[in-house]
């Protein structure tokens, strides 16, 4: 997601899912989750991701690309606004199962180059006996050095979630022992539900920076008019996902989020108006 660490924590928070996060090249942010809610729930590893990558995208005003992987398949989705996410799936041997639109749609929405962003992109939808999954989404990460992304060491596709996990966690004994880590991850930080003083400790950063207006403590039209977009795109897709009965859980609680995050917004507006 674009936006330094510390701006995009508080709205990270209205997945109400405990997670790590950090900074992934110029601009742009990551975030690792600490469980694995998809087993639990019974929901497949896509449907939860770009449920929450839809969710966060409503809550902020910039896209979010969610990577993932599992034993059969591997692919990317990215949410932008209000608009349907777009995305890509792999089979682990690298064999394409996406249209190839997608890869355009995708790179569209990206403001990627449309001639060597878009070939390179195209090259991915083809049948590759050398590539797998895993060499799949390293090209797709490949591409978007150009728009500025870049994970930090120890954050490959494919890697176990455990791995993953080690990667961005800074745990004192560790930095001490290896401080070069913790220069590598100088924005890693953990990420909880709502009203953890860690999340909210620079939100007067956030209300100087390009998304300050946006944030619910500003006060300002802007934040008020996003909590109201939110709780109208999460009914529709809160119904949508429970009419679909166990394939749309993940959606029905992507937009029950988005209703509670916004009416918690409106109703911080309404108990703290601005002077």
């Amino acid at each position: 997601m674009p936006g330094g660490a510390r701006v995009v924590a508080p709205v990270a928070q209205l997945l109400r899912e405990p997670m790590r996060l950090t900074r992934a090249g110029g601009g742009w942010s990551v975030l690792v989750p600490e469980g694995v809610p998809w087993r639990d729930a019974a929901e497949p590893v896509d449907r939860v991701v770009t449920g929450w990558a839809a969710a966060l995208a409503v809550g902020a005003p910039w896209p979010v690309l969610a990577l993932w992987w599992d034993a059969d398949h591997a692919g990317f989705a990215l949410a932008s606004g209000f608009r349907r996410p777009v995305g890509f799936v792999w089979l682990t041997s690298g064999v394409p199962v996406g249209e190839e639109e997608a890869m355009r749609t995708f790179a569209g929405r990206l403001s990627l180059d449309p001639v060597l962003d878009v070939e390179a992109l195209d090259r991915l939808t083809k049948p590759d006996p050398a590539a797998d999954a895993r060499t799949r989404l390293r090209g797709l990460l490949a591409v978007l050095t150009r728009v500025g992304v870049a994970l930090p060491p120890g954050l490959a596709p494919g890697e176990p979630a455990d791995r993953l996990r080690e990667a961005v966690a800074l745990q004192p004994e560790a930095a001490a022992l290896q401080p070069e880590a913790a220069a590598l991850q100088p924005d890693s930080l953990p990420v909880d539900r709502p009203g953890r003083r860690e999340a909210f400790a620079e939100r007067d950063t956030a209300g100087h920076s390009r998304l300050g207006p946006w944030m619910p403590w500003t006060g300002d039209p802007r934040a008020r008019a996003l909590a109201l977009a939110q709780v109208a795109a999460g009914v529709p897709l809160t119904v949508w996902g429970l009419r679909r009965g166990s394939g749309g859980w993940g959606w029905a609680a992507a937009g029950a989020l988005l209703v509670a995050h916004g009416a918690l917004a409106l109703g911080y507006g309404l108990t703290h108006p601005r002077d």
